[in-house]
């Protein structure tokens, strides 16, 4: 049988309990952003992958097949940098080797009617970038200089946009 003095500290025991249940339970647990994933194109048509990095570092990025169906996502193409990438705009070609880049898992052949995801990651799974999807279609109507990328405007509304490999430089950070 409880005390009556026991009662109230039992109840503040639970309330605890409850209150951090529900907090664990309705935070998400997603990496922050901290940089920005585009593609563009070489003179010869190659895929190039561009990251912006706006503030801390990025150590790779992948390219997978783009589906709501988590079964279906499959990795078409990994890469890891030499070294960190820190602040700066830096870019590689996806389907050959480049310096400074290791392929984890080469390039394999895009095909139509499939959407693709492209996005950078730390090892640590402390930092991300954004994403940025994209279509054989997509990536045809790229000409060299220009960079499609996820825009997020100033009301969080994301739209796929192309710009000049400058514009990019200057405005992809803007909302981070």
């Amino acid at each position: 049988m409880w005390s009556t003095t026991s009662r109230p500290v039992f109840r503040r025991f639970v309330g605890a309990v409850v209150v951090g249940v529900a907090l664990a339970a309705t935070s998400g647990c997603t990496v922050p952003i901290d940089a920005v994933a585009g593609i563009s194109v070489t003179g010869d048509g190659h895929l190039l992958g561009v990251m912006m990095v706006c503030g801390h570092q990025i150590d790779g990025a992948t390219l997978y097949v783009d589906s709501a169906d988590v079964d279906k996502t499959v990795t078409v193409g990994s890469w890891t940098a030499d070294r960190p990438l820190t602040t700066g705009l830096v870019t590689w070609t996806l389907d050959s080797p480049a310096a400074g880049w290791a392929a984890t898992r080469s390039l394999a052949p895009l095909t139509a009617r499939t959407t693709y995801a492209f996005y950078g990651w730390t090892k640590d799974n402390s930092w991300s970038s954004s994403s940025v999807s994209f279509t054989l279609t997509d990536r045809d109507r790229l000409t060299p200089g220009k960079v499609r990328y996820d825009s997020v405007s100033d009301n969080g509304d994301e739209s796929a946009i192309t710009v000049s490999m400058a514009e990019f430089k200057t405005r992809a950070c803007q909302n981070m």
